[in-house]
């Protein structure tokens, strides 16, 4: 988060179950843990967000 705090303007997280962790920016999916099995590393996530910014 630090990283993007001046671009960012809001956060949402929404709860869910099963362990599902999706990150979406501008309503685009940009990364599933439910579709890859895995958590993401950390640039699988930032470097779609720092491509929009």
């Amino acid at each position: 988060m630090e990283e993007f705090e001046h671009e960012i303007s809001s956060v949402t997280i929404i709860p869910s179950k099963g362990g599902v962790f999706e990150v979406t920016v501008d309503d685009n999916l940009i990364y599933s843990k439910k579709a890859t099995g895995r958590h993401a590393d950390y640039e699988e996530v930032a470097g779609p967000i720092r491509s929009r910014t």
